[in-house]
């Protein structure tokens, strides 16, 4: 039995770096750009959240960007336009803080010491669109939209939040 064995008469070639430097910075552009594409998309889209107060501290550097605000509704100002959609009221400052809340007695009282306040900042908004059932005095409305140069909020989306229609009684605890 005969056995052959071939050989190569060429030697290794040893590889630069070049390859694995390219692949480096190939990879690191990729990333750049992903990190860049996401940077600009939050830009364009982030909404500030503020309360009545803020909004009226930084009314010039807001007006027309979009921005998150709640306040208490003054029922006496509500006005609706059931032909033309059309939605008009005041909001009352009123604080963001949970801890602040619930110091002074719940959602619902500080919505009521909201509205009643007469020295609380206060703010008109226009909404278009159908007016939402929970719509009255002493809710909370949660709205969407842009400063107008007038100081007029011109809200997207409307969200109203009734603390009153939503009281449950205290369950009984038990020994």
């Amino acid at each position: 039995m005969t056995q052959t064995i071939a050989t190569s008469n060429t030697l290794p070639v040893a590889r630069s770096g070049g390859g694995r430097m390219k692949f480096i910075i190939g990879g690191l552009l990729i990333v750049s750009a992903i990190i860049y594409l996401i940077f600009t998309a939050t830009q364009s889209t982030a909404q500030y959240f503020l309360t009545v107060q803020e909004l009226k501290d930084r009314q010039l550097s807001l007006v027309g960007k979009n921005v998150r605000i709640s306040g208490a509704v003054i029922g006496e100002t509500i006005t609706y336009n059931s032909q033309t959609l059309e939605l008009k009221f005041t909001v009352a400052n009123m604080p963001a803080d949970i801890k602040e809340i619930d110091a002074l007695g719940g959602l619902g009282a500080v919505l009521k010491l909201a509205v009643n306040d007469s020295k609380a900042s206060r703010l008109n908004v226009y909404y278009k669109g159908p007016k939402p059932d929970l719509m009255k005095g002493e809710a909370q409305a949660i709205m969407d939209g842009k400063l107008l140069a007038d100081g007029t909020f011109v809200a997207d989306t409307l969200l109203m939040k009734c603390p009153t229609r939503y009281e449950q009684a205290v369950p009984e605890q038990t020994k």
